[in-house]
């Protein structure tokens, strides 16, 4: 009996170790602060992730090659063009692999009218964690915290919920 009670409490043990490291590994990243990095925009601009604090900022990461990425293009200069106004900040980070004339040509056909850096050396998604999958997302609240992480295309309904009240409460 007294083997069962401590097979019992090993197994809590470990099943206690189990569910911290899930919630650690799963908890939603807002308590991680962004990287303060400079965009560097296909307009010449030289932008800070600082600069934009004070609002909800929707770091994108994409490639001209990636069908997600161009698919969720629409999608999301639709959220910047109807929330932009109330103080959401949006930035397009062209993957450092991604020619900066089919970057240039690509955002220029869909006429996109939020910012778009180029990651050339790949320092922005380093910064971000070893970004190599695209299309990458990252919601940062007004406090310069990432609130929101996503991996692939994102539910877009889902994601304007959430940057309405992050507006709300900045």
């Amino acid at each position: 009996m007294l083997k069962s009670n401590r097979d019992r409490l090993t197994l809590v043990a470990f099943l206690g170790v189990i569910a911290a490291i899930s919630w650690l590994w799963l908890a939603p990243s807002g308590a991680r602060a962004a990287p303060d990095v400079t965009f560097n925009t296909l307009k010449g601009e030289s932008v800070t992730l600082s600069s934009l604090r004070g609002k909800p900022i929707l770091v994108n990461f994409w490639a001209t090659t990636c069908i997600g990425c161009v698919a969720e293009m629409p999608h999301i200069a639709e959220l910047y063009n109807e929330l932009s106004p109330a103080g959401l900040e949006v930035v397009g980070v062209a993957m450092y692999y991604d020619p900066p004339n089919q970057v240039l040509e690509l955002t220029q056909q869909r006429n996109v009218p939020y910012p778009i850096s180029l990651d050339i050396d790949g320092k922005i998604g380093q910064a971000f964690g070893e970004v190599s999958l695209t299309p990458t997302s990252f919601l940062v609240d007004a406090d310069g915290r990432i609130v929101f992480h996503k991996i692939g295309e994102l539910d877009m309904d889902a994601l304007h919920t959430r940057i309405e009240s992050l507006l709300k409460a900045s």
